[in-house]
């Protein structure tokens, strides 16, 4: 009886315990902040302008930066009786940097205006028939850390008016630039490595959301010039460097797999439509890790892959190692290893086969950058140089250093390659680039070499890149070259990754719609834990020393905070039925190449700016927040719906 009566007392106070425990969860819980959607903000700010169209020609509505991240364009809105086509002249400042374009005909017309002067009354000039109307647009000054050219040289009988893309590296934004080196787009958020121009007319670049430190980003963002994001791919391994839309529409995207324990090695192709992943290729089972090295190689990131380029008339893939200084080729089916190109020293010989072997003209790349395969089979990229050498011992000073573009003509035949052109040897080290870099092919004898990394520390260049050494100036050199003339020079005073030259007006038609996100970041790794969350503390000032932040995204639960290395941190959910526990690793890799320094927070007294991402894969209902800190629980009071 004794018995029966113990056990009774004990469920009742159990019962109590977690009725008292359910109420704190219910009453004095509030839901984590949460961050506004880019794609829901966008749509709903397209939803209200497109409700009043009902503007005359001689009165039309203009709306400025109207998705508010790209703040040198416009909409003009308006409506004619008749179907028409208008023209639309943006003034610039001579022939070459206006720029003009006329739109299908039509009767409710929605004109995406590009190529704003910053901080300027800018004239923009409509006309249909005999009717014509100058509007007057004012546009705000660039914020005060933009990076403004310091030094342009523009042949204009051989340029037209088209505009040089950067995307930045270390501080400044993603940006245009006319041949008078005047700013003519940019956008406010970070999205960021190279910037493509997709077959639809749309750009291609990163997404503004970090998936890990230091630059791996969610995945893909597909925008028009106006910054309205279209689709928003994300991807478990995250993207970083290059991405390829090949013939079918898919994208071959460089990417990681981050439970390896490596990056930069890892490539996928994901279905445009769906944003699933259908292809995979894993380097480490294709190549050797400690095999070629040079000597940036770490463990964690031991082939450092920027490039990705398929070549469709030899069905191949070609990946740029810059911790091997090698350019590799893969044939795309099979996965077989074709050639690769560079200095063979330090390989394991039964790779030797592949490499091909050169004459006494012919110098070797290191550390390249932006491989890709010419029309006419030719190998096209940017020789960084770094060390002119595989091991520090032979290694040429950044002083006596140089980059280049460089062209290499390859027989896969004989296994002979020759090099057959080069710019940027002669500009010596003014022009030299340890890391990043661009070079871009227009047509033959017609090409772009990018210097994006010049770094001075009290006059000297530097042999690392900018993010990972001290500096005191920054620099970025694009030159344009036509028939061994150059044509464009463009000098900014600071880092950009690559430059792409393109025009403004594309047969750019007003594309109105929701945005889409396809794909998904995929399971969040848990850990065992059996903690018990009925005898968790309180917020104590132990705990607010860490400066935690905890905020919600579309897809993904974010907790940012501020620890020591010896730190031990944990993230609970709990929702009664499913308790999950995540590791917070409190650490910085080992970066031998930090090619965009962004996002990254300088390490303080009390420790390291931390953030751990939770995927809203696998996790359904309500979920209690709690974190554990060097074994003690702490309730956040906060809780987040998946």
């Amino acid at each position: 009886m004794k018995k029966v009566i113990f056990k009774i007392v004990a469920l009742v106070f159990v019962s109590c315990l977690s009725s008292i425990f359910i109420y704190n969860h219910v009453m004095k819980t509030k839901e984590v902040d949460i961050n506004e959607d880019i794609l829901v903000h966008q749509n709903n700010l397209e939803t209200n302008f497109l409700q009043d169209t009902k503007h005359t020609f001689d009165d039309p509505k203009i709306i400025l930066n109207p998705y508010e991240i790209s703040p040198l364009t416009a909409l003009v809105i308006f409506e004619t009786n008749d179907s028409t086509s208008i023209t639309v002249t943006i003034k610039g400042k001579d022939e070459n940097s206006t720029i003009t374009n006329t739109f299908s005909p039509r009767k409710v017309h929605i004109l995406p205006i590009y190529g704003l002067y910053a901080d300027t009354d800018n004239e923009v000039i409509i006309k249909y028939g005999k009717k014509e109307k100058t509007l007057h647009i004012k546009t705000d000054k660039l914020p005060d850390d933009f990076s403004k050219a310091e030094d342009v040289y523009s042949n204009k009988d051989e340029l037209g008016n088209e505009l040089y893309f950067v995307t930045p590296s270390s501080n400044g934004y993603t940006a245009a630039y006319d041949v008078n080196g005047d700013v003519r787009w940019y956008l406010t958020e970070k999205f960021i490595w190279d910037i493509k121009k997709l077959d639809n007319g749309n750009l291609l670049l990163s997404s503004n959301r970090l998936i890990n430190p230091p630059y791996y980003m969610t995945g893909l963002a597909e925008m028009d010039l106006l910054g309205k994001i279209y689709y928003e791919y994300s991807l478990p391994g995250g993207y970083h460097h290059d991405v390829f839309e090949m013939g079918n529409g898919n994208f071959l995207v460089a990417s990681d797999d981050f439970e390896s324990g490596r990056v930069e090695d890892y490539v996928v192709e994901i279905d445009r439509n769906t944003g699933e992943i259908v292809k995979k290729i894993d380097l480490k089972k294709i190549l050797p890790v400690d095999s070629g090295n040079n000597v940036y190689t770490t463990d964690y990131d031991w082939f450092h892959n920027n490039a990705v380029w398929y070549d469709k008339n030899t069905n191949s893939i070609t990946l740029s190692g810059r911790h091997k200084d090698a350019v590799v080729n893969i044939n795309y089916d099979t996965l077989e290893l074709n050639w690769i190109l560079g200095d063979k020293s330090n390989w394991n010989k039964k790779y030797h086969k592949y490499f091909f072997e050169k004459d006494d003209d012919t110098e070797w790349q290191w550390a390249q950058h932006a491989a890709m395969i010419l029309p006419n089979g030719n190998v096209f990229l940017f020789d960084n140089g770094n060390n002119r050498s595989k091991t520090k011992k032979n290694a040429v000073s950044a002083e006596d250093n140089y980059s280049r573009g460089v062209i290499y003509d390859i027989n896969t035949s004989n296994m002979k390659v020759k090099q057959v052109w080069e710019y940027g040897k002669e500009l010596g080290s003014d022009f030299y680039s340890p890391y990043i870099s661009d070079v871009d092919y227009i047509e033959d004898n017609h090409y772009i070499v990018h210097s994006g990394g010049t770094s001075y520390k009290d006059g000297k260049v530097q042999n690392e890149p900018a993010g990972l050494t001290n500096v005191d100036k920054l620099k970025s050199t694009t030159v344009e070259i036509k028939n061994d003339e150059v044509i464009y020079k463009l000098t900014l005073p600071t880092n950009t990754y690559r430059v792409e030259k393109l025009a403004l007006y594309d047969d750019d038609e007003f594309k109105s719609g929701k945005g889409i996100r396809l794909g998904n970041l995929g399971v969040t790794k848990t850990i065992k834990n059996k903690s018990l969350l009925l005898f968790s503390k309180k917020m104590n000032k132990e705990y607010k020393k860490h400066n935690i932040k905890i905020t919600k995204e579309t897809d993904r639960l974010v907790v940012n905070g501020t620890f020591k290395k010896s730190d031990k941190v944990e993230i609970i959910l709990d929702n009664v039925f499913d308790k999950k526990t995540y590791n917070m690793v409190i650490s910085k890799k080992p970066y031998t190449a930090l090619c965009v320094d962004l996002f990254n927070k300088d390490e303080k007294k009390n420790g390291i700016n931390v953030t751990k991402y939770i995927n809203s894969v696998g996790l359904n209902g309500r979920y209690y927040v709690y974190i554990k800190i060097n074994g003690k629980i702490y309730k956040t009071n906060k809780f987040v719906t998946f």
